[in-house]
């Protein structure tokens, strides 16, 4: 990495570690887009799943998820970021920069296709990691069995075109930094129960398995999990 970018990623990661000194809990965030995709799909979702996640687990999630943009200054304040959507997606030259420094230097991206944005979502992260695949994870992977149980890996949630349902992910020096899954719509699953009308059995799947995705990109080496405060004995 160019003396430049490193510095710069030293620098993001140290503000990152005040960051969650001082808000008082792991802050989660949106990622906002550009390409005229609706990144701001499902807006309970996110809450939703907080809120669950803090009922069952020792995560200390702040209840309140942030909106960011991959050209913010604030982008390492966030050990875990979320996107989803229908459509298009189109990150600047910049973004594209600042996304890669990001995921290789502690942060995770959770990509949820909402339908429609698989093309442009696969067409994105290449630019992002041109020399990595996005390859899909083994019903044995740990995220499946970090907290509740996933013998057949990500859950269907939604269906979309009758295809099973997949999980893909990216990795940086053996850690998952991408996640992305495809056909299982799990962030539907997370919204208002009268946004989609749900079952219950499937609105329970779907926070239980994003739960996992938390406390499994939280505990696995990331941002968080290199700032958070060490015992001393």
């Amino acid at each position: 990495m160019p003396m430049r970018l490193l510095l710069l990623a030293c620098f993001l990661v140290l503000s990152a570690q005040t960051s969650f000194a001082q808000e008082g809990g792991i802050r989660l965030a949106r990622l906002k887009y550009g390409g005229g995709g609706d990144w701001y799909n499902d807006p309970s979702a996110l809450p939703n799943l907080i809120r669950f996640a803090r009922e069952h687990t020792l995560l200390d999630l702040h209840p309140r998820p942030e909106v960011i943009e991959a050209s913010s200054d604030n982008l390492f304040s966030y050990p875990w970021i979320f996107m989803t959507g229908h459509g298009n997606i189109r990150f600047s030259d910049e973004e594209v920069r600042r996304l890669r420094l990001y995921l290789e230097n502690g942060g995770f991206l959770y990509a949820d296709d909402d339908y429609g944005m698989d093309q442009a979502f696969r067409r994105e992260i290449k630019r992002i990691f041109p020399d990595r695949e996005l390859v899909e994870l083994p019903f044995d992977y740990g995220l499946f069995h970090c907290h509740f149980s996933f013998p057949r890996g990500v859950p269907k949630i939604h269906e979309h075109d009758n295809k099973p349902p997949q999980a893909f992910g990216i990795f940086h020096n053996g850690r998952l930094v991408v996640l992305y899954t495809y056909e299982s719509n799990p962030s539907d699953g997370w919204a208002d129960p009268e946004v989609h009308n749900d079952p219950p059995e499937k609105r329970l799947e779907a926070l239980r398995f994003g739960v996992n995705i938390l406390v499994w990109a939280l505990s696995h080496g990331g941002l968080y999990e290199k700032q958070k405060p060490r015992s001393t004995r």
